[in-house]
């Protein structure tokens, strides 16, 4: 079964997180594209220092939730600080959540789902540097490799890749998820 995934960063993305979930994504034979504000390439920055350019596939202006069964949102430092307040992209992430569609975010990519307003009463996880933004969220944190809630996978760091990317595939299989509300 065919699937489309959208993954959305820009400059700053922790290049572990966007690399190893769009090649596991791609193992399952699906597509996923890089959606960015801005067309041409994105810089990750990888562990200590800027890592490879990628392509962005898709901005913002040209691509809709309804264009894909799921979306992940890498961490980093710098990626989730500029996309949570761009309008445009909480509004893309807000609109996953209102057509019931699997949301994966690692590390510090949960802070984007707090400006979209949509961890309230959920349980998820994320770098412990940004949990008691998450808890004045509303959300209920925990410290775990991966916590699945209705569809919203999130995980804490790049050592949880492989259970993030292996529950990521399972819930994006499962489809929509009806409890899945912004």
């Amino acid at each position: 079964m065919s699937k489309k995934i959208a993954i959305l960063a820009t400059d700053g993305f922790e290049e572990s997180e966007l690399k190893s979930p769009k090649e596991h994504l791609e193992q399952q034979g699906w597509t996923a594209h890089i959606i960015s504000p801005e067309s041409g390439t994105i810089k990750a920055w990888a562990e200590k220092d800027w890592g490879q350019e990628y392509n962005v596939d898709k901005t913002l202006d040209e691509a809709s939730a309804s264009d894909y069964d799921a979306l992940v949102l890498p961490g980093g430092v710098i990626n989730p600080d500029q996309l949570r307040t761009n309008e445009k992209a909480l509004s893309f992430v807000r609109d996953f959540f209102t057509q019931h569609k699997p949301v994966s975010a690692i590390c510090h990519g949960p802070q984007i789902l707090i400006n979209a307003e949509v961890v309230e009463g959920r349980n998820l996880t994320s770098v412990d540097s940004i949990s008691k933004d998450l808890k004045n969220a509303g959300a209920v944190w925990e410290d775990s490799e991966v916590v699945v809630d209705n569809g919203l996978v999130t995980s804490r760091t790049p050592k949880d890749l492989p259970a993030f990317n292996a529950k990521m595939v399972e819930e994006i299989k499962e489809g929509k998820h009806e409890d899945q509300n912004a």
